[in-house]
């Protein structure tokens, strides 16, 4: 039941996960972040089979990492989305990784950016996009209330509406969510919509 969600707006691009760690119908943990800081203006959100999503992005990071030591200067955000597409295409034909992925970012040239890529390695460069269960109540609320040109204060307002339905109409919905935000001063967390606090070990 996993949701991710991102969108483009004025000179900034925000993404969104939820933070529930899932396998059949146990509920591991509610705090498991699945957004990723690939470099100073980079953000990955990643769903899918959790050792896929885990191990995927971990690699892709650390490749976006070796290349600005060797070279000196970061990936664009255009570079690094096609960069994961290629790996994610060569090993479809080998060992395929199950992960979905949005990947924002922030250049001087370009702005703010976001691309699409999916489990079968398409790549497109999108203004809003969303993955898993959620991507249907979050797409839908994008295609009406979606616009350019947003400020920070009216695309976090949209998240909260995406995250609100997904909790009221999702059957089995994930209660915590958080938000993160890339633009001209790098990418950083925002902020937690949390509904359920992880638990202490109970005592027998």
């Amino acid at each position: 039941m996993e949701s991710i969600l991102g969108l483009v707006g004025n000179d900034f691009a925000i993404v969104a996960a939820d933070t529930s760690a899932v396998h059949s119908i146990l509920v591991h943990k509610s705090n498991e972040d699945k957004i990723m800081v690939l470099d100073s203006h980079k953000l990955i959100a990643a769903s899918g089979e959790p050792g896929d999503r885990v191990q995927f992005t971990e690699y892709i990071q650390k490749n976006v990492s070796l290349y600005q030591f060797r070279n000196g200067i970061p990936l664009t955000t255009a570079a690094a989305a096609n960069f994961t597409r290629g790996e994610l295409a060569t090993a479809l034909r080998k060992n395929p990784y199950h992960v979905n992925i949005l990947m924002a970012g922030y250049d001087k040239e370009k702005g703010a950016e976001l691309y699409y890529i999916d489990y079968i390695a398409s790549l497109h460069k999108v203004e809003k996009g969303a993955f898993g269960y959620g991507s249907y109540f979050a797409l839908s609320l994008m295609d009406r209330l979606y616009h350019k040109g947003m400020s920070v204060e009216e695309a976090i307002a949209l998240v909260d509406k995406i995250i609100i339905e997904i909790r009221s109409r999702l059957v089995v919905a994930p209660p915590n969510f958080v938000i993160k935000i890339v633009d001209k001063d790098g990418a950083r967390e925002y902020a937690w919509r949390e509904s359920i606090k992880d638990a202490g070990v109970v005592d027998a």
